[in-house]
């Protein structure tokens, strides 16, 4: 009776080529609301949808509401609220395969009188026999079940390329003081491998299951610590064994999976990135990724509230997030500014008589030129705020001492200079720039060094946890040994530096200053895709054979080993987060469009999976690595923390009892 909902492979040759985000879309839409239909009825007839809190997430994060009533759905209840019954109407469960929730669901379609006339059950996750079995024997339940399936598909798409597990408190729940003694530990990570799971069912591939290697051995709490990612790999391991006997599922591999945590790169998630995306969540109030933007008011009024959300389906935010933040600005005044030239509505009051086919034409043209125009606006206005708060927080004179910490060119004199010139800058910036100095120079934090930069900084030891937190990620500030945590260092072709990051600026097209900065990531997956991965630091599941890495990529962009520029007007945004556009003066979205990359010849998929949240920079990687390997490349993270978010986590790492009350989950509407 139990069946597996069936999804197109994408490995057929002939079939479409679909994106990460369009499976779930696509699945959800058509394979589940689609599809489920009494056969006395048709197709177009109206349903009711029940969901738990989980699977309304996974919805939400995948359709709109006017997706789902497209599909003959006209009521959308939670499965714990008491319901109106309607028996006259099929229904659909999409819902976690829990005890509670198989209760409700026999309760509400047994008896004599069941709340629906037709009830079509899909599960999120894979269902336990004695669940099937409580349903099947419920005789006045099973004539009534008109479909019962697993759509395995517990994941919540952020981005076209990046989804979450939903665990924004994993990184206190597994590498807090105490994590190790708690049922937190062994259910969050249990979940987690659950719901990673879900993506590779759900997209029918196989994964090579690569994941960072334990880096201690002694059983001490950092060697359980260290242990964390082959943990997740081994439980996702057995749930993908699992999975072989789901139809069409593949039987070998089909693409790559790296599972790391927050100790390859502890920079990422506190230096500042300076792209339009980034910006806009590390320096605006945004709530989640929604954005109130202040407008001026028409005719000298009152200022105006706009709500704007910056996501996939807004074309200037698609086109420009990954530019840098100066070059999005130029990009955004230059688009105003043409767009109205070449508009016909915007000239609607120039010299001379109008014919009344130029008059229709600019009737029709109006809607659309008004809303691109709204559209243009809003972007500018969320500029201009952040290019103000770049200017009076000072920001250019502290990204620069970052990233010259990071790549070896700043000394210890440099971030004292900054300490005593900057005394009114933010208390989170200067400990942003002082957890950066940690990382690469941790020498400089023995003894009372690190008092006297906390007293120098005017920082608190509360503030100063952020830094001696660091540890519990896998190394010590207080620590000299290169094989700490803090070993993010490599000698970068000469003896005299100290970096974090060897300079690649002579290796990637020219882009503006301040976009040095790369994350350890990509290095990681460009050797992935080299098949160059150190085996004693990044171990597989199941070793692939010595001749198959040219099987899965296909070939990379050469270095165009380019001289870059000095200047902040002469570096531009790299031609991989560019978007192309035109403009016809009529069209309101052709001055907004960008193009999609072209997947028709892509490579094996690669997927990325980072415990402890992720960052803009990493998702700004692997869009950047879809184009120039030929290979899409997705992120998954328990979370994508902004900052702040990071550093209030990394506090309460030492924080005694702090796993009886866990962070409130972060907010992605």
């Amino acid at each position: 009776m139990m069946t597996y909902s069936d999804s197109e492979s994408s490995h057929g040759g002939v079939k479409e080529y679909k994106v990460f985000r369009q499976f779930s879309r696509d699945r959800l839409l058509y394979e589940m609301l689609g599809e489920s239909t009494s056969g006395e009825g048709s197709k177009s007839s109206w349903k009711v949808l029940i969901m738990d809190k989980v699977t309304v997430k996974v919805m939400s994060h995948s359709c709109k509401m006017a997706d789902i009533t497209d599909q003959g759905v006209s009521l959308v209840e939670d499965i714990f609220r008491r319901r109106q019954p309607l028996p006259s109407m099929d229904v659909i469960y999409f819902i976690q395969p829990t005890k509670e929730n198989i209760v409700m669901f026999l309760s509400d379609m047994s008896g004599r009188e069941p709340l629906y006339k037709k009830a079509f059950v899909f599960f999120s996750s894979p269902v336990s026999k004695d669940f099937i079995n409580n349903i099947k024997s419920d005789i006045s339940v099973l004539p009534r079940i008109g479909a019962l399936r697993e759509m395995n598909l517990e994941y919540f798409p952020v981005d076209s390329q990046a989804f979450i597990t939903d665990h924004d408190s994993a990184l206190v729940e597994l590498y807090s003081e105490e994590a190790e003694n708690t049922p937190y530990f062994e259910i969050c990570l249990y979940t987690m491998a659950s719901r990673l799971a879900t993506v590779f069912a759900s997209m029918k591939e196989f994964p090579y299951v690569r994941y960072r290697a334990p880096r201690e051995q002694d059983g001490s709490p950092a060697a359980t610590r260290s242990l964390i990612p082959f943990k997740l790999a081994e439980i996702l391991w057995k749930c993908l064994e699992k999975y072989k006997s789901i139809p069409n599922y593949p039987q070998t591999e089909t693409c790559d999976l790296l599972i790391l945590d927050r100790s390859v790169d502890q920079i990422a998630p506190v230096i500042h990135e300076w792209t339009y995306d980034a910006m806009c969540h590390d320096l605006l109030n945004m709530d989640g990724n929604k954005y109130v933007v202040e407008l001026p008011g028409k005719h000298g009024g009152p200022p105006v509230e706009k709500e704007v959300i910056l996501d996939d389906n807004d074309p200037v935010w698609l086109e420009l997030r990954h530019a840098h933040i100066a070059d999005a600005s130029e990009r955004l005044h230059d688009k105003m500014t043409t767009f109205k030239s070449k508009n016909k509505a915007a000239n609607i009051n120039r010299d001379g008589e109008l014919s009344t086919r130029e008059l229709q034409k600019i009737v029709q043209a109006l809607p659309q030129y008004n809303e691109t125009v709204e559209k243009l606006t809003l972007h500018v206005e969320i500029a201009r705020t952040i290019n103000e708060c770049i200017r009076d927080m000072r920001l250019r004179d502290i990204g620069q001492l970052e990233q010259d910490i990071v790549f070896g060119d700043a000394a210890a004199k440099d971030v004292i200079n900054l300490l005593r010139s900057l005394q009114d800058a933010s208390t989170e910036n200067k400990l942003r720039l002082l957890m950066i100095y940690a990382i690469v120079y941790p020498e400089k934090f023995e003894g009372d060094k690190a008092t006297k930069l906390m007293q120098l900084a005017k920082l608190t030891p509360e503030d100063m946890k952020a830094i001696n937190n660091m540890k519990y990620l896998g190394g010590s500030p207080q620590s000299k040994k290169s094989s700490s945590g803090f070993s993010l260092k490599f000698d970068g072709g000469q003896k005299t530096k100290h970096a974090a990051r060897k300079d690649r600026t002579g290796e990637e097209e020219e882009t503006w200053q301040l976009f040095r900065f790369y994350p350890m990531l990509e290095e990681l997956l460009e050797n992935l895709n080299k098949g160059q991965l150190p085996k004693d630091e990044y171990a597989c599941m199941n070793e692939p054979a010595k001749d198959s890495k040219s099987q899965r990529s296909t070939n990379s962009t050469a270095p165009n080993g380019r001289r870059p520029a000095h200047s902040m007007r002469s570096r531009r945004t790299p031609a991989w987060a560019r978007g192309h556009c035109s403009d016809d003066g009529y069209s309101s979205d052709s001055v907004l469009k960008n193009v999609v990359p072209d997947f028709r010849r892509m490579g094996q998929r690669i997927f990325v999976f980072i415990i402890g949240g992720a960052t803009r920079s990493e998702l700004r990687a692997c869009h950047k690595l879809t184009a120039k390997l030929r290979r899409e490349v997705i992120l998954g993270s328990t979370s994508f923390d902004d900052p702040p978010q990071y550093i209030s986590k990394l506090q309460l790492l030492s924080e005694k009892d702090i796993l009886k009350t866990p962070p409130k989950p972060h907010n992605w509407s």
